[in-house]
């Protein structure tokens, strides 16, 4: 699995927020957005909704999902499943590992792995 990209520092996202992670950062194809839960968890999905084009690091953070800013479809931080309606497809999420105040992201290895 190697040891992952360093993406940020823990203190780069405030509680509630998300940080938009730049393809030649990641090394991906798609973004992928760093997210911060209001309980200080910290999270890694695809950045685009599944429902309709729009960055879901604009929506809202609450409670372990975050909520797309275009048609409020909301997606489980944890996992990137659909949480509710219009999307009907999960988003991919990403390991993260934090380390001596670092966070660093495992591209396309899911958060449960």
């Amino acid at each position: 699995m190697g040891e992952g990209i360093r993406v940020a520092a823990v203190d780069d996202v405030e509680p509630g927020e998300a940080l938009v992670l730049p393809e030649d950062l990641t090394r991906t194809e798609e973004p992928i957005s760093l997210f911060r839960d209001d309980d200080g968890s910290y999270y890694a999905l695809d950045d685009t909704c599944s429902h309709e084009d729009a960055s879901l690091a604009e929506g809202w953070i609450e409670a372990g999902e975050v909520e797309c800013p275009l048609h409020a479809s909301r997606f489980c931080l944890r996992t990137g499943e659909v949480m509710c309606l219009p999307a009907t497809k999960p988003v991919a999420s990403h390991k993260l590992e934090i380390r001596d105040g670092e966070i660093y992201l495992f591209p396309g290895v899911p958060n449960d792995a």
